[in-house]
């Protein structure tokens, strides 16, 4: 298992990758998960990537968390081979799932999330793909 990408929640993807460009970064892809109502941009750093999250509408659930906690880190994402193995496999651990079943995340892989109050408070994604 490996960290996939850390989510980072912003107001604007333009004004976010301007400013971690100026750090030295670079923008290697761009999508929009219209199920989850945001745009994301990926940034590559070592082996794994920061993946910055616009709201697309007042509704989803990156506008909410950033009405309720402001920009910044969202979510951890780990890297699974069977998602729904590490689902049931955490299920029986006793951990909260968000998601019961996988759903489609940024360029079609497959996602789902664990409830922070399972995690020591930190959102937690699954990634297959």
């Amino acid at each position: 298992m490996k960290i996939d990408h850390v989510g980072i929640a912003v107001r604007s993807l333009e004004s976010a990758i301007k400013a971690y460009e100026a750090l030295g970064l670079n923008v290697s892809s761009t999508d929009t998960v219209a199920g989850e109502a945001v745009r994301v941009a990926f940034l590559p750093v070592g082996d794994t990537r920061l993946e910055l999250l616009e709201p697309a509408t007042p509704e989803s659930s990156i506008a909410k968390s950033i009405e309720k906690r402001g920009e910044g880190v969202h979510h951890i994402a780990l890297h699974v081979d069977d998602i729904e193995g590490s689902m049931k496999a955490a299920k029986e651990a006793g951990m909260q799932l968000v998601n019961e079943t996988p759903r489609v995340g940024a360029h079609g892989r497959k996602i789902a999330f664990i409830h922070p109050k399972s995690t020591s408070g930190v959102l937690i994604e699954l990634v297959q793909g």
